[in-house]
This record gives structure tokens, C-alpha cells and sequence, in this order.
């Protein structure tokens, strides 16, 4: 089954930064915004998630969650969450599953070299644990600003 608006969330249970395990089921009453991204301390990856943590007052305002999602491990995680003050979750997923089930674990192509990557994605889900948006391909420029105007919209 496909991951798009409309459908059940994927539930998962992962390693966080700090030590943390998260379970998306027990954010269940609350919007959540998940974003997947390539890699950790590379410059889009830190633009999208410096984004996310300067519109932070704003997602919670809004009753919001974010967590960033990428293959990246925790320690590499707890870094760049410390080098950038980010106020929110970093889940590593450093087997795949996650990546897997949302379905943003993708063959790339840059200059001709093809390699498997995260597919840059962000989805929102509601207080049920149903996608209300799912996000695809994502360019940086912009894009906390179109996910702050969703939150509103729902």
C-alpha cells in the first residue's frame, strides 16, 4: 500500500539523539511532522532542519510535533543537534526501515553516479496517526513556510 494523504501513518520504534528511543504511536493526539533527509551537517540538510527550528514556536503554537528522520547514527545525531541548537527529535535509522516504509529510500542519480539515498520528504500527520500530506522530493527554499501554511489549513 501506497504512503500518501489519506492513509495510516507507518508506526515505528527508533533510536533518538540523546539516548532516546521514540514510537510515532505515542505521539498519537498530537500533529506530527516528519522529515526525511539525506544526511546530517550537509548544507540543505542543515538549512531545512535550522528552518524547522526557527519556525519551532510556531509548530508548537499549532499543536505540532517535528522530528527529523534521516540514516544517520545517534552520535552523529547528538553533533549536529548540539552544533545547531535544534529544539527537536533526530531519529536515526541506520537499518532502513523507517526510510523503507515511508517509502523515501530511493536510487539517486548525481552526474551520472547512481546510489541509493533518502529522497528529501516531509509528512504531516494528524492526531489519529493519519497522513494529511505527504511531501515529496522537497526543495529547501520555501518549504518550512508551505509546511507552517498546512499546519494552519488543517
Amino acid at each position: 500500500m501506497a504512503v500518501e494523504s489519506g492513509t495510516m501513518a507507518p508506526d515505528f520504534s527508533a533510536p533518538t539523539d540523546g539516548g532516546g528511543t521514540l514510537r510515532l504511536q505515542d505521539l498519537r493526539g498530537k500533529k506530527v511532522v516528519i522529515f526525511f533527509y539525506p544526511k546530517d551537517d550537509t548544507p540543505g540538510c542543515t538549512k531545512e532542519a535550522c528552518g524547522f527550528r526557527d519556525n519551532m514556536e510556531r509548530v508548537t503554537a499549532l499543536g505540532a510535533t517535528v522530528i527529523g528522520v534521516s540514516p544517520d547514527s545517534v552520535k552523529s545525531h547528538d553533533k549536529f543537534k548540539n552544533k545547531h541548537e535544534l529544539n527537536f527529535t533526530l531519529v536515526s535509522d541506520e537499518d532502513h526501515a523507517i526510510v523503507n516504509a515511508y517509502e523515501v529510500w530511493k536510487e539517486k542519480n548525481n552526474y551520472g553516479r547512481k546510489y541509493m539515498g533518502v529522497e528529501r520528504s516531509t509528512f504531516l500527520i494528524d492526531e489519529e496517526g493519519r497522513i494529511t500530506h505527504a511531501l515529496r522530493k522537497v526543495r529547501v527554499p520555501g518549504h518550512v513556510d508551505a509546511v507552517m501554511e498546512l499546519l494552519q489549513a488543517d
